[in-house]
């Protein structure tokens, strides 16, 4: 009887535990189910769910010209799902897949065939082919044996990406800029691509995706859930063809002055807008590229070009006309202990200031502030700020460099600051400051504001337009300015530039040679012309700027700069001659067509040219203006070409340079 309690005893105890167990699990379950279900739920979506960003594509850049300066392109790399196809259809037609591969990429036949049968022996699921393929080839390569079954069945893996693509080349490419993409996740960029990124980026979109087997996704519903939109195309003031003539002219100059780097201007008078800029720096090979826009971001000593302040100053002060005379010591004074020459310390015993201006001499110039403005230099101070010489250009690229331009209040301000001033010493600007001050003489004293872009279009559609900026509206009367014009044409025709004065055609400007560095055993000079042509009607503005030519070759402005905007001058104007100079009945030959550069006589030719040992940005521009399709792999110079010199020029033929 005890026995039997027992055992009644271990059968409620077994009941009650098997009871408590399947409530335990019950609650459990319920748990599972209702509470953490739903952040279960969420993990398996998230893992086979996702929103996916649908790229929008990006807008064009173009030229004034209509020209494409940088546009998007689709590029490919190729890949292999080796395990992917039937055994039976890998068989079958991996001898004629890797005939096909050798005939696309230039490998042998064998080389493929051995790869893949390798990649597949592996279960190599993602086995690398090539890269950088371009959208033909992307089309081609899906209708290739095997790869036309698709990813499923044939193992083709296409991996798509977008590139920025500069059509014209390495010419500009500072100014046309880049936005990329930085090691720490953020973003960064240069020139019109970063500047003007909101309205080319456009807006991404996204739709959810499923993911499929062997990593593939296919969209849950037809309709994204966001659409994107393209960005917009932004419309350049470059004009390719002058583009073209002030890039090979800036480059031909720094070559043979084994100049260290340069920049070259070429703005439209009346609009500001920039037409050309080309950005010059020479590397450790000797070669040229364009790496910092040194006309936007490099402010330096001027030397001479300052002078045309002083001119405007005293004349709009009427503390001096261009007919009053200065006593030039024999080419030599002291301010303060310190002395200030004329070139070749030449005496040229007493000058009218306009004489001083054309002959570039530092006495004359010095002396006629330092007179006029010692007892009240906050006066010629005002005159400085007045021409926007003493703060940056809020341009629309990113990037300008501040001036620096000496104060009374300056702890280093001296008696020596006021008339080192006078010959473009103490101060420091950027050569967009010193053309837009030319620039505004040649516009009858309208100083304008430099323009890279005109104008932002959807489609056909204009969004924003950019009028001309007016900084200053007179910075000198009419009749000061007409003056000073006719000086800056006198330097040309008879003063430190008379070397570059043709009869044929009319261009005036200023001469600047800055010695900017003092140590005798290391010192060099930045070089420099700019100007305005023709002089009657002035249609553009010029600058060059040249920094540590060649001691040994040379460095005066006249010398180094001057040729640069005389190349560019010569070639736009005898392109479009003013019409008030042209006789209807006369036919008169073009004095320059002949002389110009030979790299335009190249031009002419039928057949390949041999490149080899020319620059690269040269090169490209050569070959393409030809009507070549050019594929470069180097920024130096070129070392071998595919197509031999000699070989003609059919449609759509390509050469590579290495």
């Amino acid at each position: 009887m005890e026995l039997n309690k027992n055992n009644t005893y271990k059968l409620y105890a077994v009941v009650i535990f098997l009871t408590l167990m399947a409530i335990g699990v019950f609650v459990k379950l319920t748990n599972i189910q209702i509470i953490e279900g739903k952040h279960y739920r969420e993990l398996a979506k998230k893992s086979t769910i996702k929103s996916h960003i649908i790229a929008a594509n990006k807008g064009n850049i173009y030229s004034a010209d209509g020209s494409l300066l940088a546009t998007s392109i689709p590029n490919y790399t190729l890949r292999f799902d080796a395990v992917a196809p039937k055994k039976e259809v890998f068989d079958e037609q991996i001898n004629a897949l890797s005939d096909s591969l050798a005939v696309i990429f230039g490998k042998p036949s064998y080389f493929y065939k051995t790869e893949l049968k390798q990649a597949r022996t592996n279960k190599n699921r993602y086995y690398f082919i090539a890269k950088n393929l371009n959208y033909s080839k992307y089309l081609r390569i899906k209708k290739l044996p095997l790869f036309k079954l698709g990813a499923n069945k044939g193992g083709v893996i296409f991996e798509q990406k977008t590139i920025r693509e500069h059509p014209i080349g390495l010419i500009a490419e500072r100014t046309i800029g880049y936005e990329r993409e930085n090691e720490d996740g953020t973003f960064g960029g240069k020139g019109i691509e970063w500047s003007f990124r909101n309205y080319l980026n456009g807006k991404d979109g996204q739709r959810l995706m499923q993911k499929m087997g062997k990593g593939q996704w296919k969209p849950i519903r037809d309709e994204n859930e966001l659409d994107p939109k393209d960005g917009l195309d932004v419309y350049s003031t470059i004009d390719v063809y002058m583009q073209d003539i002030a890039h090979h002219a800036l480059l031909k100059q720094l070559t043979h002055y084994e100049a260290d780097h340069g920049c070259v201007v070429v703005m439209e008078t009346k609009t500001g807008h920039v037409k050309a800029i080309s950005n010059l720096g020479r590397d450790s090979n000797g070669d040229y590229y364009e790496t910092i826009n040194y006309a936007v971001a490099e402010s330096h000593e001027p030397g001479s070009t300052f002078k045309l302040v002083n001119m405007i100053a005293l004349l709009e002060d009427k503390l001096a006309d261009t007919s009053t005379v200065f006593d030039t010591n024999g080419g030599k004074m002291f301010i303060q202990g310190k002395p200030i020459t004329d070139s070749g310390e030449k005496n040229h015993g007493k000058v009218s200031l306009a004489r001083g201006m054309e002959l570039s001499l530092n006495t004359v110039m010095v002396k006629s502030i330092f007179q006029n403005y010692k007892a009240n230099p906050k006066k010629y101070l005002a005159h400085l700020s007045n021409l926007y010489l003493d703060k940056p250009l809020d341009l629309q690229i990113k990037g300008a460099a501040k001036p620096y331009i000496p104060k009374t209040t300056d702890k280093s301000w001296s008696k020596l600051s006021l008339p080192w001033m006078g010959w473009g010493y103490g101060v420091s600007v950027t050569p967009l400051h010193t053309l837009i001050l030319y620039n505004a003489i040649a516009n009858d004293g309208v100083m304008v504001k430099p323009l890279f872009v005109s104008e932002i279009k959807e489609w056909d559609k204009t969004i924003k337009k950019f009028d001309a900026e007016v900084l200053n509206p007179s910075i000198c009367s009419q009749e000061n300015c007409n003056k000073i014009k006719k000086v800056l044409e006198h330097v040309v025709k008879r003063g430190t530039a008379d070397k570059l004065y043709s009869k044929n055609f009319s261009m005036a400007g200023k001469t600047g040679t800055a010695k900017n560095a003092y140590d005798p055993d290391n010192k060099f000079y930045v070089s420099s012309f700019v100007g305005f042509f023709p002089v009657d009607k002035p249609k553009y503005s010029c600058i060059v700027v040249i920094h540590k030519p060649s001691i040994n070759k040379g460095y005066y402005g006249a010398d180094v700069s001057g040729p640069v905007f005389k190349s560019i001058a010569q070639k736009v104007f005898t392109d479009s001659p003013s019409l008030n100079e042209v006789k209807a009945q006369q036919i008169v030959e073009n004095p320059f067509e002949n002389k110009y550069n030979s790299f335009y006589k190249k031009l002419e030719s039928a057949t390949v040219p041999n490149v080899k040992g020319m620059p690269a940005m040269d090169a490209v521009a050569l070959l393409e203006n030809m009507g070549l399709n050019v594929k470069i792999q180097t920024t130096h110079k070129i070392k071998t070409q595919s197509l031999e010199s000699g070989t003609p020029i059919t449609k759509n033929l390509t050469i590579y340079l290495n």
